[in-house]
């Protein structure tokens, strides 16, 4: 893997509030799990950038090596990775997620 698109994804991590890596586009989800992540998302009104992995195969194994993550979707909050769909859902119940986008939300 290239260290540029390891650059790359750290860059684009570090400077958006919510990055969600995932299988297709908020509007056009292409698995079920990225569709899933994004219904939380959108259901705490929260903006996020997406980034269809399916387009870029480099970014696609890029964001696994950068996580140390093998699945998609993955989610980023302030630099912070949080979680694939699983995880996302657990904190969405619990309310840690909503604690976690509460100060985005504020601003």
């Amino acid at each position: 893997m290239s260290e540029g698109i390891l650059d790359k994804i750290d860059q684009l991590v570090k400077s958006k509030d919510v990055v969600l890596f995932m299988k297709g586009t908020p509007e056009m989800p292409q698995c079920g799990f990225s569709q899933q992540v994004v219904q939380v998302l959108n259901v705490h009104g929260v903006a996020f950038t997406a980034v269809n992995i399916l387009l870029d195969p480099e970014v696609r194994q890029g964001i696994k090596d950068y996580s140390n993550w093998p699945t998609i979707p993955q989610l980023y909050i302030k630099g912070e990775f949080i979680g694939g769909c699983d995880i996302v859902t657990e904190m969405h119940g619990n309310g840690e997620l909503a604690a976690l986008l509460a100060p985005l939300l504020a601003s």
